[in-house]
């Protein structure tokens, strides 16, 4: 007799992490099995174009906010598992920790009344003020918001018979390196891609989103192994010293990389000195901050993460040998169509538009 399917709730399932984690969660087993799980996708609009891509796939819909508290409790009916991926940009740091910590304490609820519920997994951050000395330098408040809830999580029992818990502390997305934050900036006359950031050469650790998906489905398949773990995944390291030569081996197009200072990286947007939290129109509440200001500290930290974060790629590779290589991504993405072009697709609010504005005339001129 076939086991009946395991529900899975994922919180922010529209965006780059949560539409991943569906897929993963869907598809066939390595053995070509059905998979064992269903997915309820919890979403802010559930008629936004995304979400019925998602539905067209065999996901329910649930439509609300993670801020709306009694809609998550409603929505972790009889669900097995949750994927919790809160959206800071939206909120701000300040809700976002309050959230992400107010989610698994419904989820503990939840867990002790029915019984069903039994496994929570926290989408998080390399915790940059604290691994950087608590140096105001490294606050990277949408870093922060995420890795707080994880720390916080660590004096939480996890439990055999009751609610386990998994985080997932990664890099960056290696899909941004189709977008301006990491990839290309320009693309000249020639078709020479101009790769321009102030990374210099420190590489940095980089997650495929598809790999992510990997790790929501491994730690759940394996509850015993992943009860309690803080896992810190990549992919691969990224060094812009060696990247205009990996992107060209694998796309067959010219590219150099044009290091920048911070200030400089600036210049080539407009409105940066906008509160992070899309919902806020002024620097009005606890906490907030602009988009400047967080992604000045951004750019520190992830300049100097390869000392204060060292990811465990053997590790990581022992457990997910099919981890997609810089190289490998590119190469892949090609076969899908891409151009070696912006692709502002890769990030929900890119898409809708938020965030600071692009300077084309000026980055036309990279």
């Amino acid at each position: 007799m076939t086991a009946p399917k395991k529900l899975i709730l994922v919180i922010g399932a529209t965006g780059a992490q949560g539409s991943h984690v569906v897929d993963s969660l869907l598809q066939l087993a390595a053995n070509g099995s059905p998979s064992p799980y269903t997915v309820r996708a919890f979403t802010r609009n559930a008629k936004g174009k995304r979400a019925e891509g998602l539905a067209a796939k065999g996901a329910e819909l649930y439509e609300g906010s993670f801020m709306d508290f009694a809609t998550v409790l409603a929505a972790l009916d009889g669900v097995y598992g949750v994927f919790a991926c809160t959206d800071g940009f939206t909120v701000g740091d300040a809700k976002e920790t309050y959230a992400g910590m107010r989610i698994f304490e419904m989820a503990k609820h939840a867990a002790r009344q029915k019984g069903v519920l039994k496994h929570f997994i926290w989408s998080s951050t390399p915790y940059s003020t604290a691994l950087g000395g608590y140096d105001p330098m490294y606050n990277a408040a949408h870093n922060d918001s995420k890795a707080r809830v994880t720390a916080w999580l660590k004096s939480q029992p996890s439990e055999e018979h009751g609610l386990a818990w998994t985080s997932l502390s990664m890099g960056i997305y290696m899909d941004m390196l189709k977008l301006y934050m990491i990839g290309p900036m320009n693309v000249r006359a020639d078709g020479t891609r101009v790769f321009a950031n102030p990374l210099n050469e420190g590489p940095i650790a980089v997650i495929a989103l598809e790999d992510l998906g990997f790790w929501v489905r491994y730690s759940l398949d394996n509850r015993a192994l992943s009860s309690g773990k803080d896992f810190q995944i990549a992919s691969d390291w990224v060094s812009y010293h060696t990247l205009p030569e990996i992107f060209t081996r694998a796309t067959g197009l010219p590219a150099i990389y044009k290091p920048l200072s911070i200030d400089e990286w600036f210049s080539y947007f407009t409105n940066h000195d906008k509160p992070l939290a899309n919902e806020r129109a002024e620097l009005d509440g606890p906490g907030d901050v602009s988009w400047v200001q967080n992604f000045t500290c951004w750019w520190h930290w992830w300049r100097d993460s390869s000392k204060l974060w060292p990811v465990d790629m053997e590790w990581i590779r022992s457990v997910h040998p099919g981890s997609l290589t810089v190289e490998a991504f590119f190469r892949k993405e090609v076969e899908n169509g891409w151009k070696g072009r912006l692709d502002p697709s890769v990030l929900k609010n890119a898409e809708d538009g938020k965030g600071a504005n692009a300077n084309w005339a000026k980055m036309a001129k990279l």
